[in-house]
């Protein structure tokens, strides 16, 4: 196996569990299972099914971690082998990115002296989603005797375990079922209904697993066997789980648990593990990026790639790509504008059902911004800030500051700018795909309906005849209750004029269903035109006599505190506030107006781009993983490029490095998306200019030989390779291509080698 697909573990220390957990995470878009030590006291085992969601003694909904299937003890005699307890002789965890397996290997030594091997190998399968599996391999080193398993699904599992002003249980233990051949429990979520079954089951050579136990202790269903071991000698050990909940299907989730564990057990696991596998070698032909000449990079941007794509379900339209995906419950397994602005472009490139799939779960969840606009006193849809299931606001009213006191959180009640985000992904989406159907019959609700929203949340200011957007957050969190947001204005303009520049492109495209949607909406052609009016005259700050733009109104007037320092992983340290508060100073927490200058590219030259670029990255603390990225590209546009791949390079090892300091609670999603488009829109150069034709303008660093990739430009897929000396492009269809401002035209299955 090559270590340039491996992520290794060799030194255990309990204080590392939860980052490594979350980057041991295995997904398959339907379930992640954190990288728990089976054989540890310590971590937080996270079993977390997208779309389960429950609110019981939350402050807001959540997503639910459900019962841990995972748990198992082993005994050699009357002796546990558990790392706390026993001297640790060798530690090894890696997982190999290529197959999507996770192998440890322990060597214990208890009190008495007795030495035990472990090694296992797990997989949640991207072959049959409801499935999952452990091999283990046991080794009584030096004795003969007896060793002890226990099987246990534990039903006693809580959100925020750790957490006691926070914890809360979300479901209720309905049944413990003995299946003979292993064991199972179903849970019931406690305000929705939701019911989750998981079954277990070991299997081995005939005569391994004697002298069965079944029993029901609590909320927690176990089967405990003895192993008649000889010093020296290997044992394998196979571990079958399957998942089902009332969410998948109409019919009894227990039953189709039960038919599927038995096609599973008859196939084999290794049957299932060659299947996983296959499926993962087809993902990775569409979306491995190879960099010759940096192996770290090379490493980075793999772990990345595997788990963006472990965190997006294939089928299941009603389920987005949470902040923390499946990895972990922080941020309460919500989906912000990460999705969107970080992680879409991504699969729009790479896979676009998958995207597609992401915008229909906007599409589904539209009644519930719907609502959040009513009870706003809006019209229209407003997106939530944060979402969960039904499209309603879940973002929490109070959360902690960087000291741990209280403090209010007020994004869910300003953060409008989410809704543009939206449109902005569906454009990109159908530019990209030309995906008319989507467009014609999901895209445009959206679009119109957050124009509409648009219309009622701007404030006119008949002094100045124009219309503002007051009291909001923009992307730069540090500041509240702030006045016209240049990020956010100029993104309800865009969504406006784009609600009148597609509303006309319906009328001539499919006149039918343009005029039952504006049915539907209520939505007049006058009030079309007023879009127009409004977008024509959306206030935007600017500074007659500078090209820097001012964040908001009244930025430039707050105290100007330049970062000076940095740590160890290159990140910001806080200066000296001297006597101010974060609010009170230029401080931002991550690009905002840079942020608008990568989105719309086409509406700022580069001069402009340049000089505020220069401004606000002196700025920026990086309080946010979505941020290094972002400077990450911009710094490429306006020719930063020692700084643009120190940014990119803080991007991919966010996680592996914790460079956040907040790995354990889940992966950083936007950081995985941002690290890919740091790649190819950064320094694969790829954009989209006015015409609509793809373009590249190539930049790598000094270190990097040659950069490959691929992207899905309208189903024609480009094998892009880019070294210091050429360009080379190879297309499964016509296109054409520009490289460095110069028009190209692809032939179908033709290489063209573009000199530099």
């Amino acid at each position: 196996m090559n270590n340039l697909w491996q992520i290794k573990q060799t030194d255990y220390k309990h204080n590392d569990s939860g980052k490594y957990e979350t980057v041991f995470t295995l997904a398959n878009g339907y379930k992640g299972m954190r990288g728990w030590l089976e054989f540890s006291k310590y971590g937080i085992p996270g079993n977390l099914i997208a779309g389960i969601f429950n609110q019981a003694d939350s402050q807001v909904t959540e997503i639910v971690n459900n019962q841990n299937p995972l748990k198992i003890s082993m005994y050699a005699d009357n002796e546990a082998l558990d790392i706390e307890t026993c001297e640790v002789l060798d530690f090894d965890r890696t997982l190999d990115m290529k197959e999507g397996i996770l192998y440890t290997t322990i060597e214990l030594k208890t009190k008495s002296g007795r030495i035990t091997k472990i090694s296992s190998e797990r997989f949640v399968s991207k072959n049959d989603v409801h499935r999952w599996g452990i091999k283990y391999t046991i080794k009584p080193v030096n004795y003969s005797g007896k060793i002890f398993i226990e099987n246990v699904i534990d039903g006693t599992v809580t959100n925020s375990s750790f957490d006691p002003m926070n914890k809360t249980k979300h479901l209720n233990v309905k049944e413990l079922y003995d299946l003979e051949k292993g064991i199972a429990l179903k849970t019931v979520t406690k305000d929705k209904g939701i019911e989750i079954v998981e079954g277990i089951l070991l299997k081995a050579e005939d005569g391994v697993l004697q002298n069965r136990k079944y029993r029901e202790l609590g909320e927690e269903v176990s089967e405990a066997f003895e192993i008649r071991v000889e010093e020296g000698k290997q044992y394998t050990v196979e571990k079958y789980g399957v998942t089902y909940t009332s969410r998948d299907t109409d019919k009894d989730p227990f039953e189709l648990l039960k038919d599927n564990m038995d096609n599973f057990v008859e196939k084999g696991l290794e049957e299932e593990v060659r299947l996983h596998k296959e499926k993962w070698n087809e993902t990775w032909d569409k979306i491995d990026i190879q960099i010759k000449g940096d192996n770290q990079a090379q490493l980075g941007i793999r772990f990345n790639l595997f788990q963006i794509t472990a965190s997006a379900s294939d089928e299941d339209d009603r389920v987005s790509i949470a902040a923390k995906a499946l990895h972990g419950e922080g941020y309460k397994g919500h989906v912000f504008w990460d999705t969107e602005i970080y992680m879409l472009p991504f699969f729009i490139y790479t896979n676009p059902k998958i995207a597609k799939n992401l915008l229909m779960y906007r599409y589904n969840t539209l009644e519930g911004a719907r609502k959040n606009a009513r009870e706003n006193g809006y019209i229209g849809a407003q997106f939530p800030w944060e979402a969960a299931d039904d499209g309603t606001e879940v973002t929490p009213k109070w959360g902690v500051d960087y000291d741990g006191n209280p403090v209010r959180i007020w994004t869910g009640d300003e953060e409008f700018h989410i809704s543009s985000d939206i449109v902005f992904g569906i454009w990109e989406y159908y530019r990209a795909t030309k995906d008319k159907d989507f467009l014609v019959n999901h895209g445009m609700e959206i679009v119109l309906d957050t124009s509409k929203f648009w219309s009622s949340r701007v404030e006119y200011n008949e002094e100045f005849d124009r219309y503002e957007i007051n009291r909001v957050i923009g992307p730069d969190e540090f500041h509240e209750h702030v006045n016209n947001n240049v990020y956010t204005n100029y993104l309800a303009k865009w969504n406006l004029e784009k609600g009148v520049e597609l509303a006309e492109w319906l009328k001539t495209e499919n006149k039918e269903v343009y005029d039952n949607l504006l049915d539907k909406l209520e939505i007049t052609e006058d009030d079309i035109k007023e879009w127009q009016q409004i977008a024509d005259k959306v206030y935007i700050p600017r500074d007659a006599n500078s090209r820097v733009i001012e964040q908001f109104e009244g930025y430039f007037d707050l105290k100007d505190i330049e970062i000076t320092e940095h740590d160890e992983n290159g990140m910001p340290i806080w200066p000296d506030l001297q006597g101010y508060k974060l609010g009170e100073t230029q401080l931002i927490k991550q690009p905002d107006v840079v942020m608008l200058m990568l989105l719309l590219g086409d509406e700022f030259d580069n001069e402009t781009k340049k000089e505020n670029y220069e401004y606000y990255e002196k700025r920026t603390m990086h309080k946010s993983s979505l941020s290094p990225s972002m400077y990450s590209i911009m710094g490429l546009t306006v020719g930063d490029t020692r700084n643009a791949y120190r940014y990119f390079m803080k991007t991919v090892m966010t996680d592996l490095e914790d460079n956040q300091g907040n790995a354990q609670l889940g992966l950083h999603a936007a950081s995985t998306g941002g690290s890919w488009q740091s790649v190819v829109f950064g320094f694969g150069g790829v954009y989209v200019n006015k015409e609509e034709i793809l373009c590249l303008n190539p930049w790598l660093p000094e270190k990097w030989d040659e950069l490959s990739f691929k992207v899905n430009w309208r189903g024609n897929i480009l094998n892009i390779s880019i070294t210091k000396e050429n360009v080379s492009i190879k297309g499964t269809d016509e296109a054409k291509i520009k490289v460095y401002e110069k028009e190209y035209s692809i032939e179908k299955d033709k290489e063209i080698v573009i000199l530099r």
